[in-house]
């Protein structure tokens, strides 16, 4: 019997195990059949100057090769109007993750030219909640089109079609590339700089995606962004016989510990990017060969290395030699602040929740993702009515993983999701390829050392290396939610984005560094 392999969820903004027993149909209508576009126009102030643009929000049919509609993709717009050549003008798809995520994350969070009200730090304030004019928007360097895949915000199959032609790691890139091919041509945008931006599981896509448009449609990209990075989902699966995770993971425990100061105060008194930078060392040299020795490790070493890590991560010595050396995501955001009785977020363990007792295994509760998901769903179902003027009865379903499962692996079953070489081939075959990867220092769903593992191990040829920036920051998974964090995203991006699109030799070199 062929072995469903069990399918770990990477939200908009992490991770969850996701049940398998059947898919789940959105209890609203089918999407429409026709392109029911609304449009406006508007403004922005950005970096002391006024940006003018016109907002387009419809839905596009997706259609299969005898012209009959399978689905609706919705999508919104911004191109600025004051371009005199859209030849010079990039265009960047932007999309998150889930699967079962709409774009809004990226879309209100960070890119867009709205974006919602928060707290310095990005947390929530009490409701009513408020959009307001996005200064750090890239709308003043290249037009953006957020896409929502179907089965999230308005995207619906068409009537009486099934999911199945979307809801899997190839129908999910097919589908979204055609998306994109009918989006550039429709729209004359085919000799423009274009970019792909993905975050968490939309960097899955994003790479798959770069590849399957240079190969079928002959599209080639100037650049793509990846925000809070899984490609190879080896490196975050806590699975039996699987040590990786544990010693990728580490330094994000040591952030969060950081933080909350559960270190002892020799680490406390340190900056943060100096105490990563032990950890690290330790994770590979010392951390990871004691896993692989399994129960051949010599007491001593063990007693060593259990002592270490309850001073990198604040974990008790005791909790440490009992978990075997393992703890994962679930349990150390459980057990690090156990004796407040709070617990910490995964997706950014800056957030603290409280469950209704101290003990158990796991948090009840993602504290940072219950703390925010209110804000975007209240202000993206007034923007989209509202503002954008886009009429629907439909549920814009902001995170619905129930409605695309069961995820269809194909030729990913009974192995581990890996899509990295798919994005070697692609900037091997295309040498301008450009590569920004964004990662949060507290983000526990996909942290940032494994991402920088990830990219230890893309293969490029070393004349490609210099074509790779990487940048950290003090937030989680959503960096952007942390205002300065945002600021100094907006501020690489932007550079980016202005190096990519007129590349004309290989160049793009960054030391990785923090906002």
């Amino acid at each position: 019997m062929k072995r469903r392999p069990v399918f770990l969820l990477v939200m908009c903004i992490g991770l969850s195990i996701a049940p398998t027993y059947g898919r789940q149909k959105p209890s609203t209508r089918p999407a429409p059949t026709t392109d029911d576009a609304s449009v406006t126009t508007a403004s922005v102030t950005i970096d002391g100057r006024q940006v003018r643009y016109r907002a387009t929000a419809g839905t596009m049919p997706i259609e299969k090769e005898d012209g009959t509609v399978r689905g609706g993709m919705f999508y919104v717009a911004y191109q600025r109007l004051d371009v005199p050549d859209l030849l010079d003008r990039p265009v960047a798809f932007a999309f998150n993750g889930g699967p079962g995520a709409a774009s809004v994350w990226l879309h209100l969070g960070a890119l867009g030219p709205r974006r919602l009200s928060l707290r310095r730090e990005g947390f929530a304030p009490p409701p009513p909640y408020r959009l307001v004019d996005n200064e750090y928007s890239l709308l003043d360097v290249t037009d953006l089109v957020f896409i929502d895949p179907v089965g999230t915000g308005f995207s619906r199959p068409a009537p009486g079609a099934s999911g199945d032609g979307f809801f899997g790691v190839e129908e999910d890139i097919e589908a979204v590339a055609q998306f994109i091919h009918l989006y550039v041509t429709r729209n004359q945008r085919w000799l423009s700089p274009k970019f792909l931006i993905g975050e968490s599981y939309g960097t899955t896509r994003a790479a798959g995606l770069v590849a399957h448009l240079q190969k079928r449609h002959g599209m080639y990209f100037n650049g793509v962004v990846l925000v809070s990075t899984v490609l190879n989902f080896q490196t975050i699966s806590f699975d039996p016989g699987n040590d990786l995770p544990y010693v990728m993971v580490l330094p994000s425990y040591t952030a969060a510990a950081w933080y909350h100061r559960r270190l002892p105060e020799s680490l406390q008194r340190r900056d943060l990017p100096d105490v990563l930078a032990e950890a690290e060392r330790f994770a590979v040299e010392q951390y990871a060969p004691a896993l692989i020795r399994g129960a051949t490790l010599d007491p001593a070493r063990r007693e060593a290395v259990v002592n270490t890590l309850s001073r990198l991560t604040g974990l008790s010595r005791r909790y440490i030699s009992r978990s075997d050396l393992r703890v994962p995501v679930w349990r150390f955001a459980k057990e690090l602040l156990r004796d407040a009785n709070r617990t910490v977020g995964r997706f950014d363990s800056r957030f603290t929740g409280i469950d209704r007792t101290a003990v158990g295994e796991a948090f009840e509760y993602d504290p940072s993702y219950d703390a925010i998901q209110g804000v975007f769903s209240s202000t993206m179902h007034h923007y989209v009515r509202a503002e954008l003027r886009y009429e629907s009865d439909l549920l814009y379903e902001i995170l619905a993983p129930q409605h695309v499962q069961p995820w269809d692996y194909g030729r990913y079953e009974n192995r581990y999701l890996d899509l990295t070489d798919r994005l070697r081939d692609a900037m091997t075959k295309n040498p301008y390829l450009k590569l920004f990867v964004a990662s949060g220092y507290y983000d526990l769903a996909t942290p940032y050392f494994a991402t920088d593992y990830t990219i230890w191990h893309l293969g490029l040829d070393p004349s490609l290396a210099d074509n790779v920036t990487i940048r950290y920051y003090f937030a989680g998974h959503m960096m952007y939610l942390r205002e300065p964090s945002l600021a100094n995203l907006s501020e690489d991006l932007k550079r980016f984005v202005q190096e990519a699109k007129g590349a004309s030799s290989v160049i793009t070199a960054t030391v990785p560094g923090a906002d």
